[in-house]
């Protein structure tokens, strides 16, 4: 006899095999660097992904033992990681990523250049244990505004980030690594944050059929074996319910329209679009109704008792009629057929070449210089003003970001300080005390206070150098301006080689 916390009180196998579907269908996350006991025994009972982030990893070694320590539980099992390269890392979450970002990819619009980096990214994944990846973003960034995706998408053409998004999604799955292709139906033209509140897109359908599912049937044509769905309202396709929850969305237009027969996740459902409208229990429930085959959870609940309490009210659904028991079992096996062709694909990652410098080679390729007149590099150490945004989540605040580290290399006894707010540009000018100012931002056409910033350095120091580490949607401006289409530490290092006169010729 099994009692479940939600009050339901079964007993044989028709119970089993329903908590055990209702654990499949799971991937929940925990905290640590090494398994906890209570998520080794969910993998014993049916639990068939783990999700990583961040806090998850401190060295390679560490990982691949983490994960083999998965593994020793159960062989097949999911271990899924949010690693977009560039600005969202969790491999290389302490240090920035060793690879640009999708935005950089778009800007050198090199698909075989875009597959190269994915299929490196891929094999560096699958060498730690990581067979299922929560990318590629193929977002069209058509709201210059976007608070949360900007440098995460290929760029705000439709047929650019289409292409890309299938060689993205060839070059991870040529690793042997499944690709996760999102946020359906498209994230980029919203001003709200998901991770705080429920966005909403006005459009009609020919501007949705035309731009923002452009990328998502590049995917499905080059064999995406996941799509994510968003926590986002269009009215267009559905009045009422967010797309993670709608039927009409995940089972009429993403299943029926497009043909997409592979897994269809949630992006994580105790994002506050999701959390504070339905509740993670209701919510998780009605994503599986609708067509979702597995939960993501555990970026801010990773614990035990949140796993209970959604393995319970998935089989408490079924128990009352709210959630046909066929359609959790087709989830549950969903996840299953993901599993086996992981466990199929590994051997793809061991004939993957190793190719550790792709990342530079990208960053270098994707800087957009502006030379306001003759620059002369530097040859002594100049002061990094960086002015710092508040950091979405997605992104996190773990991760460095700059080029002060990378200056110092080539140009030891570079200084730096972080600024915000109004008296941005003063602090920075004073804090200087007369070095030359590299000033460093990050999507200037979203912050008023960081245009004034550089409104006051350049005023009183026209020499001042800007490096754009966002979407360089404001004029260029400064003695030179460098845009590098995001914030990963290669990004970071090409720049650097710029300022410093160290370039690769031929890069």
């Amino acid at each position: 006899m099994t009692t479940f916390a939600s009050g339901t009180t079964a007993s044989g196998s028709q119970n089993d095999a329903l908590a055990r579907d209702a654990l499949t269908v799971l991937q929940p996350g925990f905290t640590g660097t090494t398994a906890p006991d209570w998520l080794l025994r969910h993998l014993g009972e049916g639990l068939a992904s783990v999700a990583l982030f961040g806090r998850n990893v401190a060295t390679a070694g560490q990982l691949s033992a983490l994960t083999a320590q998965l593994r020793a539980e159960r062989e097949d099992v999911l271990v899924a990681i949010d690693e977009e390269g560039g600005d969202v890392t969790r491999l290389e979450v302490r240090t920035g990523s060793s690879f640009p970002g999708n935005h950089a990819l778009g800007a050198v619009d090199d698909v075989e250049l875009t597959e190269h980096v994915a299929r490196e990214l891929g094999r560096r994944l699958a060498e730690c244990g990581a067979n299922f990846n929560w990318a590629p973003s193929a977002d069209v960034n058509s709201n210059p505004g976007n608070p949360v995706i900007g440098v995460r998408s290929f760029g705000a053409a439709p047929d650019l980030v289409a292409r890309h998004t299938a060689a993205y999604v060839t070059g991870l799955q040529a690793a042997g690594v499944a690709a996760c292709t999102k946020h359906f139906p498209g994230h980029g033209d919203t001003a709200v944050d998901s991770h705080h509140a429920l966005p909403r897109i006005d459009v009609d359908t020919d501007v949705l059929q035309a731009r923002d599912l452009a990328p998502f049937r590049a995917a499905i044509a080059a064999g995406t074996k996941a799509v994510m769905s968003a926590h986002i309202l269009v009215p267009a396709l559905e009045p009422e319910l967010p797309a993670t929850l709608s039927r009409r969305v995940l089972t009429d237009l993403l299943r029926g329209e497009l043909g997409y027969d592979g897994l269809i996740v949630t992006d994580a459902v105790e994002m506050k679009a999701i959390a504070d409208t339905y509740g993670i229990e209701r919510g998780s429930v009605l994503a599986v109704a609708a067509g979702a085959d597995a939960i993501c959870v555990g970026g801010g609940l990773a614990d035990e008792e949140t796993v209970r309490r959604l393995r319970d009210a998935l089989v408490a659904a079924v128990r009352s009629g709210d959630l046909p028991e066929e359609r959790l079992a087709d989830a549950a096996e969903r996840v299953r057929a993901l599993t086996r062709w992981t466990a199929s694909a590994a051997a793809a990652a061991a004939r993957t070449p190793a190719d550790p410098e792709v990342g530079l080679r990208a960053a270098r390729r994707a800087l957009r210089v502006t030379v306001a007149e003759t620059f002369t590099p530097l040859v002594r150490p100049p002061y990094v003003a960086a002015l710092t945004p508040v950091a979405n989540i997605a992104v996190g605040t773990e991760t460095p970001w700059g080029v002060a580290a990378e200056l110092g290399r080539l140009l030891p006894g570079t200084e730096t300080g972080s600024f915000s707010g109004p008296d941005a540009g003063q602090a920075a000018l004073e804090a200087a005390a007369g070095r030359r100012v590299v000033a460093v931002v990050r999507d200037e056409h979203r912050h008023p206070w960081m245009a004034a910033a550089l409104d006051t350095l350049i005023a009183a120091r026209p020499d001042t150098i800007v490096v754009e580490m966002g979407v360089p949607q404001a004029p260029s401006r400064g003695s030179l301006h460098i845009a590098t289409h995001g914030a990963a530490r290669v990004c970071g290092r090409a720049a650097a080689e710029v300022i410093a006169g160290d370039a690769v010729a031929g890069e």
